[in-house]
This record gives structure tokens, C-alpha cells and sequence, in this order.
């Protein structure tokens, strides 16, 4: 049976990005050997949205509020890629990750699976 989910987020600097994730994001981590730390996630949902071409992944990490969240990851130094915009299903920006790429920021408006209070 399925128990949760493995994400990998690729990038030229993973000792920069884990830093990233355990000092500045703050998430619980192990080491898992030699530095190879890996981090746990808040609860998750998974969405299949229709593309004209399959292969496509996006990796968003949630808020309830996202002004308040930039407010706040920006107070410790995190840059984003672009400004908050409101997409009517939710309010979505873009962390710019150290080694690279960017990792999204997402403030729901839609029913959650997860039950009440963690979408907005």
C-alpha cells in the first residue's frame, strides 16, 4: 500500500539547496548517510491537470497565507522569481532556489482532501 511520496528536486548545488530547506524553509529532516539529508513534507494532495504534452511535473508547497508566507521567507533573505498572482483556483509565486530553479508557492482556494484549514 502507497504510504506517502518521494520527491526529488534536481538542482547544480545540493549542498546549498539542503541548507536551503533545513535552515531557511525550517523542515524536519535526517540524515540519511553522510550528509545525504532527507526532509519531510507537510501533508500532501496530488492533482492531474489535462497538457497538451504528458511527462510534466510541478512541485508547489502550500500556505494559508501567502502574503503573510513571502512576507516572512523574504524577512530571511528568499528571493522569488515572480510576483503573486491570482489564478482563481489559488494564489501562486515562485521560490528561487539556491543551485537553480525555482520551487512554487501556492495559496489554495479549492476544496482540499486533506480537510478543513489547510486550503484557503
Amino acid at each position: 500500500m502507497i504510504f506517502g511520496v518521494h520527491a526529488i528536486v534536481y538542482t547544480e548545488d545540493a549542498e546549498q539547496l539542503r541548507a536551503f530547506f533545513r535552515d531557511v524553509l525550517e523542515l524536519p529532516w535526517v540524515d540519511a548517510h553522510d550528509g545525504w539529508l532527507i526532509f519531510a513534507l507537510p501533508p500532501t494532495e496530488l492533482a492531474a491537470h489535462p497538457a497538451d504534452q504528458a511527462g510534466r511535473h510541478e512541485l508547489y508547497l502550500m500556505c494559508d497565507d501567502i502574503h503573510a508566507t513571502v512576507a516572512e521567507l523574504e524577512g530571511k533573505g528568499v528571493e522569488f522569481s515572480r510576483p503573486i498572482s491570482d489564478e482563481g483556483f489559488g494564489l501562486l509565486t515562485a521560490i528561487r532556489l539556491p543551485g537553480g530553479g525555482e520551487l512554487g508557492l501556492y495559496e489554495p482556494k479549492h476544496p482540499s482532501p486533506l480537510g478543513d484549514g489547510v486550503s484557503g
